[in-house]
């Protein structure tokens, strides 16, 4: 099926549609891609619509050029005549901030389908946020990680202490956090930062092929499975094997489950549907 671009409503934000996999690519490599209100309330509007739209079975986020993410725009932070400037109305600028990170690092952590993070190149600040965010991630080898928040003397934000805490517990998130030290492809694979690793100029290559298998999988065992493992993080064993319980029961009446049995039986490679 030939794919085709969507027009996200700014350049900032690139987005295209193939084989049930949107791709959305962070697009001011002038600025190695640093995140603006403009580029994340596009963002926002995609993966909304991506959310309930059976045509998507997997998104896939990533930066154009030579960078993932360097995060906020510092220059914005510190410049009063820029229009993403915070301004003088704190609670006003909360309020943004909190719209535009559950839109965004928020409904990809929620977002009922698989999310990958490719990282082409260095992910920083809010950037890695926007990475940990996703449900794996690939690197290049060339790319580093890194908090960086406290090298402009800020806390972190878009749910970095939530979800590096749960990939590598809290003793090595606060080191991270604290320190902001660079961290590299293998030493990302080792903490459990990222899933993969490879060389540049196979990046595009694996990260498609991965992609591939998550756009082709069960959508409706996807999504439970999805939800399960987020509920995990908050409820109880008993809440937990219960929710798993009725997740089971009602996948087990899937069009998807009844070919994957027939599959196993045949001794062939099940083609699932998403129903």
């Amino acid at each position: 099926m030939p794919g085709h671009d969507i027009d996200t409503g700014t350049s900032q934000l690139l987005a295209r549609l193939s084989d049930g996999i949107l791709t959305l690519t962070l697009n001011r490599p002038e600025a190695r891609n640093a995140m603006t209100l403009e580029m994340m309330e596009a963002m926002a509007r995609q993966l909304a619509q991506a959310e309930t739209d059976p045509g998507i079975r997997c998104v896939v986020l990533t930066g154009a050029g030579k960078a993932f993410c360097a995060g906020g725009d510092v220059k914005a932070m510190i410049d009063p005549a820029h229009p993403d400037h915070p301004g003088d109305r704190p609670d006003d600028h909360m309020l943004r901030q909190r719209l535009a990170q559950r839109g965004t690092a928020g409904k990809l952590f929620d977002m009922p389908k698989p999310t990958l993070a490719v990282i082409n190149g260095p992910a920083a600040g809010a950037g890695l946020s926007l990475a940990f965010a996703c449900d794996v991630r690939i690197m290049s080898s060339a790319s580093v990680l890194s908090t960086a928040f406290s090298r402009v003397g800020l806390p972190g934000d878009f749910g970095i202490a939530y979800f590096m805490t749960l990939l590598i517990g809290t003793a090595r998130s606060r080191e991270l956090m604290f320190l902001s030290d660079a961290i590299s492809s293998d030493r990302a694979v080792e903490l459990g930062l990222a899933n993969w690793q490879c060389a540049p100029d196979l990046l595009a290559e694996r990260a498609s092929a991965i992609a591939a298998r998550l756009a082709a999988g069960p959508s409706v065992a996807y999504r439970y499975m999805k939800e399960n493992l987020n509920r995990a993080l908050i409820g109880d064993a008993r809440e937990c094997m219960d929710l798993e319980a009725t997740h089971h029961v009602r996948c087990m009446s899937t069009a998807d489950h009844r070919e994957a049995a027939a599959a196993f039986v045949e001794k062939r490679e099940p083609v699932f549907a998403g129903v």
